[in-house]
């Protein structure tokens, strides 16, 4: 992360571990610390938190859900047996030959 004040971006977002620490949560969530200790007491944190000792702790995933951000693959790998992969030569390569 590149700085510990404001709001976490989107990049950084994607790069925090699996699971994070109440403070990286309350930044991503654009909230101070008060605020955000205080919604973990009153049962109001907007995504489970997990108490580890005397340590919050907030899932990635979960935190992610709550941003409105939502597991989705990069590429879908279902295709279809009997489409199978286009094969088919690209008729617009000219750039390629120079022609």
């Amino acid at each position: 992360m590149t700085s510990s004040h404001g709001r976490l971006s989107f990049t950084e977002l994607f790069e925090l571990p699996v699971v994070i620490d109440l403070r990286t949560a309350a930044r991503a969530l654009g909230v101070c610390n008060a605020t955000a200790y205080r919604l973990v007491h009153r049962d109001e944190f907007p995504c489970p938190v997990l108490r580890v000792g005397r340590q919050f702790r907030v899932p990635t995933s979960q935190l992610m859900r709550a941003l409105g951000i939502e597991e989705r693959p990069l590429y879908d790998l279902d295709l279809d047996p009997d489409q199978g992969p286009d094969t088919e030569p690209d008729t617009d390569d000219d750039w390629r030959t120079g022609s």
